[in-house]
C-alpha cells in the first residue's frame, strides 16, 4: 500500500530511492534505499518557518545556516516485506512513520511498523500524515484526530504528528523542524572499537571495464561506534562459506576509499550512511551479498555463533494479523525468523522456557551480547512479528 514515503524522501532529499525494476513496476519499496539531506535553519525566522533543505531561506530569502546532515533509509512499507523493513530500521537513531491521510487509521502495517520500532528500541519517532492535499480541510482534521487517538491508545500520545503533502512540498518546514527537535543526534563514543552493520554491497564496475581499471567491491552501511580511516585493515563477519570445510570464515581486506553523502572522505565516524571501497573481488559483493554482515578491526568482533540464548517477550497478538491471531508460547523444535541487526536469520528452537529460549541458527551470525532481536513466526502463509528478544 502506497503511503507516499518514497515521494516524501524525494521531497526532502531530491533522490528517488526506489530504483529497482520490480519496485517501479509494483509501486512499492522492496529493497532498502537510502539518501542524504542537509537541513538548514534561517536565524531570522521563527520556527518552524525557516527550516528547509536550501541555503537560501524560502520564507525570507535570507542566508540559512547548516543545522545538520541527515541520512534517510527508505524501508519497505508493505507488510509482506517486514524482514526488509526491520533490516533498515536496525541502523536508525529515529524514524519517520508515514501514514496516508486518505486511508483509514491505523492500517495493519502502521501498527506493525510502530511496534517493530519499539521492539528495536527506536523511541524517537515523528508521525507524518501524508497526502492531506487529497482531502478537504474537515476530512484532514478527522484523519489527524484518528491518528492522535491511535497513538494515545498505544501510549504514544507525545509523538508529534505533522500533516504534509510530499507531492506538493506542503509543510516541509514543519516536518524538518519536528525531525530536528524530536530526533536529536545521539552521543556516541568514538574511542571504542569500530562496528559497522552492512545494509548494502555492490559492484560499481560497468560491463566491459578493462581489468586494470576495475575497482574492488563496495560495502554500504552505518558505523555505530568508533572510527575508520582510509588504509585501515578491516575484518568482515561471518565472512564467506568455505566449500571444502563447510564453514564460514571471516574475511580481511583494506579500506581504499570512504564515500558519504557529502562526498569522498579520509575518515568516518558514527552517524549517517557510508560506502566503503575495498580490495575485495567485486563479484563477491555484487547483489547485496554481504547484507547482515558486521565490519570491525581484525580480532575485535565477537566470534561467529550458530547458537544463542536470549530472553524473550511475546506480544498478545501477532502484529499485522488484524488482532485475530493470538501468540502462543514458543515451542521447542519450531522454526522462527530473527531480525539480528541488518540480517534476517532463520533458526530452530532448541529449548524453550519461561521468558527464555535457546536457538540454533541456520547459518553463523556475528552476535553482540545485549543486542535487540525481533522475532517472527510463520502464521500461516507469511512471517508475522510476535515479540522481541535480547541476546544473552
Amino acid at each position: 500500500m502506497d503511503h507516499g514515503k518514497t515521494t516524501l524522501i524525494q521531497a526532502l532529499t531530491g533522490v528517488w530511492t526506489s530504483v529497482h525494476s520490480q519496485e517501479l513496476k509494483r509501486g512499492i519499496t522492496i529493497r532498502v534505499g537510502y539518501s542524504d539531506a542537509a537541513f538548514y535553519k534561517c536565524p531570522s525566522c521563527e520556527p518552524p518557518l525557516g527550516y528547509s533543505t536550501s541555503v537560501k531561506c524560502p520564507n525570507c530569502s535570507g542566508e540559512s545556516e547548516l543545522s545538520r546532515v541527515v541520512s534517510f533509509v527508505d524501508s519497505p512499507g508493505h507488510e509482506s516485506l517486514m524482514a526488509n523493513m526491520l533490516s533498515g530500521a536496525a541502523l536508525m537513531d529515529g524514524a519517520l512513520l508515514v501514514v496516508a491521510a486518505n486511508k483509514k487509521v491505523p492500517q495493519l502495517q502502521t501498527e506493525e511498523h510502530l511496534l517493530a520500532l519499539q521492539t528495536l528500541g527506536i523511541s524517537q519517532v515523528v508521525v507524518v500524515q501524508n497526502k492531506v492535499d487529497l482531502l478537504s480541510y474537515k476530512e484532514a482534521l478527522a484523519s489527524y484526530s484518528d491518528t492522535a487517538k491511535f497513538l494515545k491508545a498505544g501510549g504514544m500520545s507525545k509523538l508529534p504528528v505533522i500533516p504534509v503533502s510530499a507531492q506538493a512540498g506542503l509543510n516541509m518546514d514543519a516536518l524538518i523542524h519536528a525531525t530536528e527537535t524530536a530526533i536529536p543526534t545521539p552521543e556516541r563514543d568514538g574511542s571504542k572499537d569500530p562496528v559497522m552493520h552492512v545494509l548494502r554491497s555492490f559492484d560499481v564496475n560497468k560491463p566491459g571495464t578493462p581489468i586494470q581499471k576495475i575497482k574492488g567491491g563496495v560495502i554500504g552501511g552505518s558505523l555505530t561506534q568508533g572510527a575508520f580511516k582510509v588504509g585501515d585493515e578491516i575484518e568482515i563477519k561471518p565472512g564467506v562459506l568455505n566449500e571444502k570445510k563447510k564453514s564460514y570464515e571471516p574475511m580481511r581486506t583494506e579500506i581504499v576509499s570512504l564515500g558519504t553523502g557529502a562526498g569522498m572522505v579520509e575518515e568516518i565516524r558514527p552517524g549517517g550512511l557510508v560506502a566503503i571501497g575495498t580490495r575485495l573481488d567485486p563479484s563477491m559483493t555484487s547483489g547485496d551479498s554481504f547484507i547482515g554482515s558486521v565490519i570491525g578491526r581484525p580480532d575485535t568482533l565477537p566470534e561467529n555463533s550458530t547458537k544463542s540464548e536470549m530472553k524473550v517477550s511475546l506480544f498478545d497478538r501477532a502484529v499485522g494479523s488484524g488482532g485475530e491471531d493470538k501468540v502462543a508460547s514458543i515451542q521447542t523444535g519450531e522454526q522462527l525468523r530473527l531480525s539480528i541487526g541488518t540480517l534476517p536469520a532463520l533458526c530452530k528452537v532448541l529449548k524453550s522456557g519461561k521468558g527464555e529460549i535457546e536457538v540454533e541458527l541456520r547459518r553463523p551470525v556475528c552476535l553482540f551480547r545485549g543486542s535487540n532481536v525481533a522475532i517472527s513466526r510463520r502464521m500461516p502463509d507469511r512471517w508475522r512479528l510476535i515479540g522481541a528478544g535480547t541476546v544473552g
